[in-house]
């Protein structure tokens, strides 16, 4: 009997354990976004300003069409960086800088973090975040998970590197086989309001094969209907999301 009823009780304390792994993952849902986790969610206070993000890269094959079509609209932007893509190509790491943008960080892998492995979640994003910093020259600020799943273990690292989470409030389901310009328009158009933080990907490494190219198809007609409804795109950086940067504590 006492063998059965300290099993329930490991039973029991895992579950527990995982359902505070996961509950930072509510942020998600819509109503939990627009309410309670505004900040988390990239809702900004600037006015007229929506953010524009990309993740997953950078790619040698992609990255540069998207940097020289930002450079054409004159837009800068925020780049959530893959640790294992930037290790490939760390020139534009600094090229990202050099043209202006923000550089973020989204990882080391590109991976779900689904169960609680906190010693394994701050080694991998502190080595993220070093890499950035190093290889790009620029203190990054923010982080993004991959998938947008935020659960605690990366959550607590991020805080503990110094490093603000943040999701998005709108998308281009830029990352499908089927995407075009027409459909990465027409499903961000209407979250291209004011305080809004746009996701796209510069990189296919996760997505459909050359989806980028519809994400670089889509992005003067992105810019243009920011423009004509009188509203700026631009980093994160500029959004002017709540509560800032945290303190960066010493991570062992």
């Amino acid at each position: 009997m006492d063998r059965a009823r300290t099993a329930r009780r490991a039973v029991l304390a895992a579950a527990g354990a995982e359902l505070l792994h996961l509950a930072p993952a509510a942020v998600r849902l819509p109503p939990v976004r627009r309410t309670l986790a505004r900040r988390t969610a990239g809702y900004g206070a600037t006015p007229r300003h929506v953010a524009l993000t990309f993740d997953d890269g950078p790619d040698r094959r992609s990255t540069p069409y998207v940097l020289d079509a930002l450079d054409g609209l004159g837009v800068r932007a925020t780049f959530f960086l893959l640790g294992t893509m930037l290790e490939r190509a760390p020139e534009l790491g600094r090229e990202l800088v050099a043209r202006g943008h923000e550089v973020a960080v989204h990882g080391w892998y590109h991976r779900p973090q689904w169960y609680p492995a906190p010693a394994r979640d701050l080694r991998e994003l502190r080595r993220a975040t070093e890499a950035v910093t190093e290889l790009c020259a620029a203190r990054p600020l923010w982080y993004r998970p991959p998938y947008g799943v935020l659960t605690a273990g990366p959550a607590l690292a991020a805080r503990r590197l110094g490093l603000r989470s943040v999701l998005w409030t709108a998308w281009g389901r830029d990352w499908t086989e089927h995407a075009t310009a027409a459909s990465v328009h027409a499903t961000a158009r209407p979250g291209l309001v004011a305080g809004a933080t746009l996701l796209l990907h510069d990189s296919d490494c996760t997505s459909a094969p050359d989806s980028w190219r519809a994400t670089l198809a889509a992005l003067p007609l992105l810019a243009a209907h920011c423009r004509d409804h009188g509203l700026t795109l631009g980093p994160l950086r500029d959004h002017g999301v709540p509560g800032g940067a945290v303190e960066r504590q010493p991570a062992r």
